[in-house]
């Protein structure tokens, strides 16, 4: 089968952020939350799924859906400045973040500066942007993710891993004590609100031919390469769980996204750190490009702009999230009230999108035969229940 926009919210979803959940998660509590993983890829499967069928049902993304069909100028405006604020802005914050990640797994390799490597990791994804052509940007990510899926699966191998354990972990759902916070971050760097734009988006230019045939591919599409995310996050906290597991550090005392590939040589070998830099510098370049693409969709879409990928307005809006990323990486910056912010309206946002896209998955007249049956409404909405009693846990801790 051909790979194609799936592996492009895969590319979005395993980021620096990612790396670091997976790696707190492992070492401070083995493989105690490896359900919660289960959880997050499952309902990451069916939500992404509606959002892709929406795409290629309507040739819409979610952005343009929503403007479309919320009747009351006050509803548009309203949704307008919850996408502009926590996929717009929020994407400028992790930006950074992203970019910082892919320069910190970069240096691992080849030394240099810090900040010489994130200015020059921001250029390349602009050219990759700026070159228009999807085709070019696909095979990018596509690339980059099985990369990244080598390398992690790799270092995985080499830590062996306890099997039963494993598996006792992935079955036996558990939240060990101070693990609350880790859970919830957990589904909160897979469960992300602007993958369900981007996937809708890219799935709907596309503008391929209605045919169950051509669904059934996405689909399929969709389900190995966010399945690939998952095993990719599972490798990940196994691998700390295997190294780091019972030694209780956190994330400011030595544990994070960039020395984890330093600190595995001493049970891996000098090969597992490169091979985790390399992973780091891919997970981080990945989110670099994605990030931008998906904040131009959203914000474009909800405000009634082109969403071209040539068109000015478009590659405003990523040049100006690319660009914030770079100030932010080259000067070492740390945004903590604007990532706040973004934290707060992503977790307002995140269960308004799911319940509008239930919405709609059973509009009969938008959808025809390809809305939503008894069994997907039934899970999305057990999965809406939880994000709604997830995010409003996010918002009290933040206030």
């Amino acid at each position: 089968m051909r790979f194609g926009p799936g592996f492009l919210v895969t590319a979005a979803f395993i980021g620096p952020g990612t790396i670091t959940t997976a790696s707190m998660a492992g070492a401070n509590f083995g493989f105690s939350l490896l359900w919660v993983l289960v959880f997050s890829i499952t309902a990451t499967l069916v939500l992404q799924g509606m959002a892709a069928r929406l795409g290629l049902v309507t040739g819409m993304g979610l952005a343009e859906s929503l403007r479309e069909n919320l009747s009351t100028p006050w509803a548009r405006w309203l949704a307008s400045v919850l996408v502009v604020s926590a996929i717009g802005i929020g994407s400028a914050a992790y930006e950074a973040g992203n970019l910082t990640g892919a320069a910190l797994g970069i240096q691992s390799l080849l030394g240099g500066q810090l900040q010489g490597w994130s200015l020059l990791l921001a250029a390349v994804a602009g050219a990759l942007l700026f070159s228009g052509r999807y085709a070019l940007l696909e095979h990018t990510l596509i690339g980059l993710v099985l990369l990244m899926s080598l390398v992690f699966i790799t270092t995985m191998v080499m830590s062996r891993p306890d099997i039963p354990a494993l598996f006792e972990g992935l079955l036996l759902p558990s939240i060990p004590a101070g693990g609350l916070t880790t859970t919830l971050a957990l589904v909160g760097t897979t469960i992300v609100p602007y993958n369900l734009f981007l996937h809708s988006s890219l799935v709907a230019r596309q503008k391929q031919r209605l045919e169950k045939n051509e669904l059934r591919k996405i689909q399929c599409d969709s389900g190995l390469a966010i399945s690939l995310g998952g095993l990719i996050t599972l490798a990940i906290v196994s691998t700390a769980s295997a190294a780091f597991f019972g030694q209780q550090l956190e994330g400011g005392s030595g544990m994070n996204a960039g020395n984890m590939a330093r600190q595995l040589e001493p049970l891996l070998g000098s090969l597992a750190q490169y091979f985790f830099a390399v992973g780091l510098f891919a997970a981080g370049l990945t989110s670099a490009i994605t990030a931008p693409l998906a904040g131009a969709y959203a914000v474009c879409g909800i405000l009634g702009w082109s969403t071209d990928l040539n068109a000015k307005r478009f590659r405003g809006v990523w040049a100006s999230i690319l660009l914030c990323g770079a100030l932010g990486a080259s000067t070492q910056m740390s945004p903590v009230a604007v990532i706040l912010f973004a934290q707060a309206t992503n977790g307002v946002l995140l269960p308004i999108t799911a319940i509008y896209l239930l919405w709609l998955m059973n509009k009969k007249a938008l959808l025809r035969e390809y809305r939503n049956g008894f069994k997907s409404n039934l899970l999305a909405a057990l999965i809406i229940l939880f994000l709604l009693g997830l995010s409003s846990y996010k918002l009290w801790s933040l206030l």
